[in-house]
């Protein structure tokens, strides 16, 4: 019996070192597994293989410019008949009201600021379900949600209604479209990371020049109903454009852990470990409370003051070349600078956009209301396409679905009170001189915000490698109390044999 039991015995402790039968080197895997201190030198030790297995190298091209095209048409289309919205205003306050409504704009303008607010207010959902389901799924579900909510647009005739398909079904599949365009281009780029951005928003850009000239043609041809079913092509192939999305970072760590682990991972806290992010988060929405006011109320501020036959469109033309123009310069530039000083660009974009909104009023000659517009749309482009690459300065790859959904999320609460502020302001005073004044402000003040996080990203760095500098000390020295332990047991082995 007493052999038998030192046969099982030694099988036992054959058990712990198992991984490695054929290395030389077990018995001293052994004590290391024996003493407790040591345990996290064979984790150590076993940890660098599976880092290789889970390291994944971004193709930097191949089928991701298919995917960068179809990201670039889904920002064209989304955004395109977003920042249009001016020009169908106009055609709503003729449709749905009438001037002898004091509170016309006030009302109508709900529509366009609900639609834009709404792509934001869904983005932490959406970062969820991109999340769990991956990117193809929800972005193709989206554009069909929005397909259903902009066709059914075309046959509503009440404003209230309008607040319901337009506002909250189109927006909604918007949304769900939109967000995973920016996720999927982390699973094939990451060097070229910036300029890929920069293409990619520069759709909207696009569709901001040319689909202004196209709606002013269709609304007095055919009429709003039937633009809105024209828009609809945009969206049909925004739901092929969806299917290429073909995700490539590997999703195995979600996949393998517990009820529990899914949960959090559902419901990410990391991202808010990041104080840099946190300022990021609260600095972007309290700078975006003027941001959406000239897309809605330009126009109609500009047949205001210059007559109903002044090419309003022209305006929209400057805003969107030169944002097309922002994103391409401004996402190269995005490359070459280091970590979370990228934020100085949107700094700047904030402060020059703050500065422009102020100069509306001021503008009397038509000419200068184009230079106003030109430098706007710049420094818009600018701020738009390196949202993405900060997002994956402050978080990493791996939390930035979920870091972009919320940044997004919180975002849509100035975006849906800024604009009718405006219009309450101008139905009140009879000019959208006071509005346009008062939503310069919001970015300048942001911009100023956001200056904080370089400094506070720089400390924490310097923290974290004073703590790995200290681990490292540790570690090195438990290692040689260890090795000096051993020695001692070795000698104390010698003398009791001889």
């Amino acid at each position: 019996m007493t052999a038998e039991n030192k046969k099982t015995e030694a099988d036992d402790k054959e058990v712990p070192a198992g991984e490695m039968p054929s290395e030389q080197g077990v018995p001293a895997e052994e004590e290391k597994q024996e003493n407790g201190e040591c345990k996290l030198d064979v984790s150590e030790k076993t940890s660098p293989p599976a880092a290789k297995e889970v390291e994944f190298v971004h193709p930097e091209g191949g089928w991701g410019w298919v995917v960068m095209l179809a990201s670039m048409w889904c920002n064209g289309s989304v955004f395109g008949i977003q920042n249009s919205f001016g020009l169908l205003f106009v055609s709503l306050l003729k449709e749905f009201g009438s001037e002898d409504d004091q509170d016309l704009r006030f009302k109508t303008s709900w529509v366009g600021s609900l639609s834009m607010g709404m792509i934001f207010f869904c983005s932490p959902i959406v970062s969820i379900f991109t999340d769990l389901f991956g990117c193809r799924i929800t972005a193709v579900g989206g554009a069909a949600v929005g397909l259903v909510g902009l066709m059914a647009s075309s046959f509503v005739k009440t404003l209230g209604v309008m607040y319901f398909t337009y506002g909250i079904v189109f927006a909604c599949g918007c949304s769900f479209a939109y967000q995973p365009s920016l996720v999927i281009l982390g699973h094939y780029f990451k060097k070229r990371l910036g300029l890929v951005n920069g293409i990619v928003t520069a759709g909207s850009g696009i569709f901001t020049v040319s689909l202004p000239f196209v709606l002013s043609g269709l609304l007095e041809s055919v009429g709003l109903q039937n633009t809105l079913r024209v828009l609809c092509i945009l969206m049909v192939v925004l739901i092929l454009a969806g299917f290429t999305y073909k995700p490539l970072l590997p999703a195995s760590p979600v996949n393998s852990q517990t009820g529990g682990f899914r949960l959090s991972r559902v419901f990410n806290k990391n991202i808010w470990k990041s104080v840099g992010y946190r300022i990021w988060a609260f600095g972007i929405p309290a700078a975006l409370y003027g941001y959406y006011v000239p897309y809605v109320h330009l126009m109609n501020h500009v047949q205001e003051r210059f007559g109903p036959e002044t090419n309003k469109e022209i305006l929209l033309l400057c805003i969107g070349i030169t944002s097309c123009l922002g994103r391409f310069i401004f996402g190269s530039v995005a490359d070459f600078v280091k970590g979370a000083n990228k934020v100085f660009l949107q700094v700047i974009s904030f402060l020059v956009i703050g500065v422009m909104s102020m100069m509306i009023p001021l503008c009397h000659i038509f000419g200068g209301l184009i230079a106003v517009c030109l430098l706007m749309g710049l420094f818009d482009g600018c701020f738009i396409c390196i949202m993405a690459p900060i997002a994956f300065e402050l978080v990493g790859a791996k939390d930035v679905s979920q870091a972009i959904g919320f940044l997004l999320g919180l975002m849509s609460v100035p975006m849906v009170a800024g604009p009718p502020i405006a219009g309450f302001l101008r139905d009140k005073l009879g000019s959208y001189d006071m509005a346009f004044y008062l939503a310069g402000i919001p970015p300048i003040i942001g911009g100023i915000l956001l200056c904080l996080i370089p400094w506070v990203e720089a400390r924490n760095k310097r923290k974290q490698k004073q703590e790995s500098l200290s681990k490292e000390q540790d570690v090195s020295q438990k290692m040689l109390e260890h090795e000096k332990a051993q020695e001692d047991a070795k000698n104390k082995i010698g003398d009791s044999v001889l």
